[in-house]
């Protein structure tokens, strides 16, 4: 252990809010996208039944995500190469076109097939734009923090995540209670999208005026080739642990919204009002959870999460479509509750991972591939096996199932929260636990 283990993080405010201000930006756009996907599926699959309408809304919601590992690959060899500030001040601007792009779209009744397929398009653009978007920033942040304290940096990075889901669904709620069913088809499904150049502007300025380059990026070859040959079984793991995270994020967050409202006939306004409840209850448990990981382990925090939505996932979901209120508030606050248990720890935890020489291109991948797939295919699985299976419980046994898989990943990983980050970064380390 270095010289440096124990201090507490130092980072001026700026710094941190700079790393974090894209991930806001970038979940911002998803969680809206999400939250109007019954309004998306009128103003853009008109023609379609509600069901396959609303199939096809989340399918373009997951087609994003499927081009993140595309991206992951260009903005992680940027960050390894040129530096993590560079990367991080690319995606914020790319991001900050095509989320303000799609507020701008024609709808169907205007364009025609067109307008599918340039939501599509943007969308795509968008995944590329956002690969490396959440790992470069907690790669970042890692970087500079001490042993002992990454839990707690990496932290920002995810309440990022968090935070611009919650002002996305604040948005969305706000949108929805104040316009009627007519005016938010016409028009007000446009508001929150062209809002987020606000959202935009202020991450570009953050961090032209606030990062500083990593020193020791890589120079040579292709970064992620040497993550293939030399940390395959760590990248293995890195993905499994990823496509949890991207499958119980969306189920909880983006997907629930909708689930309710077919379920138990709740109002969009009213949905998006606990969504955003829930969300800051999640952000508040953030950091708690990180800094707990940093004092006992990210292994026991993170198992502990995901065992906890393995074994409770069904009986809180079954709480769903009684036609009660109240049940339906105690069963997503509580889902709700577990997520950061699983998830708060986690970039941290894909950091210690890797070595500095091609950690960025190695986090972004694995990240990129398993949140793609399976947070990006989330919601459409879901409403499949809803409909498919005609079982409101098929969610919870996605999950339950998902997350139980995941649990026995974590397992597997060495926990490395008191080491240095990079105490022989030319060479990777064993990582599999003893």
């Amino acid at each position: 252990m270095d010289e440096h283990a124990g201090r507490a993080i130092r980072l001026p405010w700026k710094t941190v809010a700079a790393g974090a201000a894209g991930n806001v930006l970038e979940w911002y756009d998803f969680a809206v996208y999400g939250f109007f996907a019954t309004v998306f599926a009128k103003v853009f699959f008109p023609q379609s039944t509600p069901f396959v309408g609303l199939l096809s809304a989340f399918a373009v919601f997951a087609a994003s995500f499927l081009m993140r590992p595309l991206g992951a690959v260009v903005f992680g060899t940027l960050g390894d190469r040129l530096g993590r500030s560079r990367a991080l001040v690319l995606s914020a601007g790319l991001m900050t076109v095509s989320t303000v792009s799609i507020g701008l779209l024609p709808s169907y009744e205007m364009a025609g097939i067109a307008a599918p397929v340039l939501l599509l398009l943007m969308r795509l653009v968008q995944g590329v734009c956002i690969g490396g978007e959440y790992t470069t920033s907690a790669v970042f942040l890692a970087e500079h923090a001490a042993p002992g304290r990454r839990g707690f940096a990496t932290s920002f990075s995810a309440a990022g995540v968090s935070g611009g889901t919650l002002i996305g669904s604040g948005v969305a709620a706000v949108v929805a209670g104040t316009l009627d069913a007519e005016q938010l088809q016409a028009w007000g499904w446009r508001v929150p999208f062209l809002l987020g150049v606000v959202l935009g502007l202020l991450s570009l300025y953050l961090r032209r005026t606030a990062l500083q380059e990593t020193p020791h990026v890589s120079e040579g070859g292709l970064p992620l080739l040497d993550t293939l040959r030399h940390d395959l079984p760590d990248l293995a793991r890195a993905v499994i642990l990823s496509f949890q995270a991207g499958v119980a994020y969306y189920l909880l967050f983006v997907y629930l919204a909708t689930y309710l409202q077919q379920q138990d006939g709740l109002s969009a306004s009213f949905t998006l009002r606990l969504n955003t409840v829930c969300l800051a209850v999640t952000m508040v448990l953030v950091p708690i959870c990180a800094i707990v990981s940093d004092k006992v382990g990210r292994r026991t925090v993170v198992l502990a999460g995901m065992a906890g939505l393995t074994l409770l996932a069904w009986p809180l979901f079954s709480l769903f479509g009684r036609g009660d209120v109240r049940l339906a508030i105690i069963g997503q606050i509580l889902l709700a509750m577990l997520l950061p248990l699983a998830n708060a720890p986690l970039a941290a935890m894909l950091v210690e991972m890797f070595p500095r020489c091609r950690r960025c291109s190695a986090v972004a991948f694995a990240w990129n591939l398993g949140v793609g797939i399976g947070g990006g295919t989330a919601p459409m699985v879901a409403t499949f096996l809803v409909g498919d299976l005609s079982s409101k419980m098929a969610p919870a046994l996605y999950l339950a199932l998902v997350s139980g898989v995941g649990a026995l990943a974590v397992m597997t990983v060495k926990d490395r929260h008191l080491e240095p980050l990079d105490s022989d970064p030319a060479q990777p380390a064993s990582r599999r636990a003893g």
